[in-house]
């Protein structure tokens, strides 16, 4: 009676899940459900394909792609290397750097986007050809500021979970420099981080609004505010597809990283 009785869940327990189900998942379903009506009113995936007929939409997802990219690589650049030399050189400076790395997150973006805007409209020729004449070049830097909390967090955990000082002991004691430790030897330990803090920065770049649109370019997520002022389902219809590709991109992410915990699991077996 008491193994019966631990194996059936709780009514709070399932109150709960029900309740969260319905709070996250409704909104969702809610969404898909009016992204598949038309114009005309009929159903099909007229909103899901306007993506490809209008070219100021492509070419603000081609834009947000090329930021997000390499957004991703810079990011990755400045973060993995300051991580590990902070937890393998500066252990007791590590809480400092972590509050420094929430900075981002304490401070409202739209503060950073007046500010960027006052510089932007005081700035001389010479910055402003070199900075804001394109959105690669002008929004870049401000998102790898915005995606350093959470690549520094994603990044930080997959180094404390790998023996790192025996690890570069180790490579240092076989003649690898520090590029080769870096990209051959932590790198590939610390795969499901890196992939983890790549995805949260693209989903980033794909989702923010304030400071693209403050500075006036035309990207992936301001277009799409644009449009859903006309086209209400063709911005929920890409909405949807943007949500889709982000969950897909951290089902990845999950998929990795339990594969790698088994390929573990079994090494240590064996």
């Amino acid at each position: 009676m008491r193994r019966r009785r631990r194996r059936r869940p709780r009514l709070w327990r399932v109150t709960i899940l029900v309740l969260a189900a319905v709070f996250f998942l409704g909104p969702q379903v809610s969404a898909l459900r009016y992204s598949f009506v038309q114009s005309n009113g009929e159903n099909g995936l007229g909103n899901y394909t306007q993506l490809f007929h209008d070219s100021a939409l492509g070419s603000s997802l081609v834009t947000s792609l090329e930021i997000a990219a390499l957004t991703t690589v810079i990011m990755l650049a400045l973060m993995l290397p300051t991580v590990v030399w902070v937890r393998l050189r500066l252990p007791r400076l590590a809480v400092v750097v972590e509050s420094i790395s929430v900075l981002p997150i304490v401070i409202p973006p739209i503060v950073m986007a007046a500010g960027l805007a006052t510089l932007q409209s005081h700035a001389s020729a010479q910055i402003s050809s070199v900075i804001f004449t394109s959105p690669l070049t002008a929004l870049t830097p401000f998102y790898v500021i915005l995606a350093m909390p959470f690549a520094f967090r994603s990044l930080d955990v997959g180094v404390r979970a790998i023996d790192l000082r025996t690890l570069v002991d180790a490579a240092r004691n076989l003649g690898a420099g520090w590029t080769t430790l870096l990209l051959r030897v932590i790198l590939p330990n610390v795969r499901t981080a890196i992939l983890t803090a790549a995805s949260l920065t693209v989903a980033l770049v794909l989702a923010e609004v304030v400071i693209s649109e403050t500075l006036l370019y035309d990207t992936y997520p301001v277009e799409l505010v644009n449009t859903g002022q006309n086209l209400v389902g063709v911005a929920v219809a890409l909405s949807v597809l943007s949500l889709a590709v982000t969950w897909l991109l951290l089902y990845m992410v999950s998929f990795i990283g339990n594969r790698d915990a088994s390929r573990a699991r079994i090494g240590r077996l064996l």
